[in-house]
């Protein structure tokens, strides 16, 4: 099926040479052949009854809203609470516990559409990649206890306390420590880019229950705590907000003598970290998707523009310098999309797909970021102007350049892990 700018530059080349024989084409042949652009992309997707779901709720969220929350940082309570009572949010927890029982690849469908329609997820996302340490890790008494209450809406798990100022992604050096004291754990500590902890009511959280000299691999001595925050003392618990060139909520969060009981522990103590790991494919997949979805709404927004946008008597689209950054950020986002699809299918297998999730949140990464590019160039000054929507986007998308892990790091995984070179770290 042929593009819209191709469909454009085709109806327009027909009447450039039409001019320059003096042949009249008045009735014969249309000036400008357009299409839904919606049908540039029109292979087939996955769960297409939920994508269409998801696209019909977003249409109550439009670029104004988005534009409000960016401009005041204020969470969008709004978009979360609709997601949560369509069910969404609630996707991946088992059917028995109140959620809808869904793979991986639907959480990715949902993911993806988000951002495909312009909103975007990162303020509810971690409640999906989050939950596989849970459902895999918990005890009964903990699935019974909290995921009927996260699954309707009544709790939210949004916090993730991995992080620290000092360690950065050196995540085995974190020095936040857990003490057992009576029936409870001690903890003690800092945690920084702790997105959504000011709107979250549990935090999964990463620390040290055995000193680090006292171990015999790095990774061990480390726990998974699910901590409530709504019952921690007052003064125990200190979250503060960080201001960001894009509205992501996101925190420093500071424990003193914080007392969380020991049914808090997930799984076995000093297994926290391999625990983490497990749920880190999850995450990978999930932030590709949304990628994904930055991606396409580029794309289509850059397609649309150079075809329309007439600049000395042409489509400013019929330029190959235009053309040519636009296709190629496609011809990327669709190889990531295929990546991605791999690294959902091993990961529904039951396999650890730990290469082709990186690869698949770098590629998708890079593309999305090439695509913002491009839309950016393409839409020159109105590229800069808030009511267009594609500054907010672009600030957004660069984040996964660096989050949830950065694209460096990705490739010393392939080189070491993959490739059999040696540490590089």
């Amino acid at each position: 099926m042929l593009s819209n700018t191709l469909l454009e530059f085709t109806a327009a080349a027909v009447w450039e040479m039409a001019a320059r024989f003096s042949v009249s084409l008045q009735g014969i042949w249309p000036e400008t052949l357009k299409l839904n652009l919606n049908n540039t992309m029109n292979y087939e997707l996955d769960h297409q009854d939920i994508r269409d779901g998801v696209k019909q709720l977003c249409t109550d969220f439009p670029g104004e809203y988005w534009r409000k929350c960016d401009r005041e940082q204020t969470y969008p309570q709004e978009f979360v609470q609709a997601l949560t009572d369509s069910g969404y949010l609630g996707a991946l927890i088992p059917e028995e516990y109140g959620g809808s029982g869904l793979s991986l690849s639907a959480g990715a469908a949902i993911l993806e559409t988000i951002h495909h329609e312009g909103c975007n997820a990162a303020a509810c996302h971690a409640q999906m990649y989050t939950m596989g340490t849970v459902l895999r890790h918990g005890s009964d008494a903990q699935k019974e206890k909290y995921l009927p209450g996260i699954a309707s809406g009544n709790l939210r798990l949004q916090a993730f306390g991995v992080t620290e100022p000092t360690s950065g992604t050196d995540t085995t050096a974190l020095r936040t420590t857990a003490v057992r004291r009576g029936n409870d754990f001690i903890i003690n500590g800092q945690k920084i880019w702790t997105s959504r902890a000011e709107y979250s009511d549990l935090m999964l959280l990463l620390c040290r229950t055995m000193p680090r000299d006292q171990v015999q691999k790095r990774t061990d001595g480390l726990s998974v705590l699910l901590v409530d925050m709504g019952q921690c003392p007052k003064g125990s618990l200190t979250i503060r907000p960080i201001r960001t060139m894009m509205n992501h909520a996101t925190t420093e969060v500071f424990f003193d003598d914080m007392p969380v009981p020991q049914e808090s522990l997930i799984g076995e103590e000093g297994k926290g970290f391999r625990y983490i790991l497990s749920g880190m494919n999850a995450e990978r997949i999930l932030i590709a998707s949304e990628c994904i979805g930055d991606a396409k709404w580029f794309i289509e927004k850059a397609s649309a523009y150079a075809s329309e946008r007439s600049i000395f008597g042409r489509p400013i689209g019929q330029n190959q310098g235009v053309q040519f950054p636009i296709a190629k950020a496609y011809a990327q986002m669709r190889s990531a999309e295929l990546m991605l699809r791999e690294a959902i299918r091993l990961y529904e297998a039951g396999e650890n797909p730990g290469e082709e999730a990186n690869m698949a949140k770098m590629l998708a990464a890079d593309a999305s970021w090439a695509a913002g590019e491009a839309c950016l160039q393409t839409h020159g000054g109105f590229g800069f102007a808030e009511e267009y929507d594609i500054e907010r986007k672009y600030r957004e998308a660069r984040l996964y350049q660096v989050a949830p892990i950065s694209t460096n790091l990705i490739l010393s995984y392939l080189a070491e892990h993959v490739l059999g070179m040696p540490r590089s770290y």
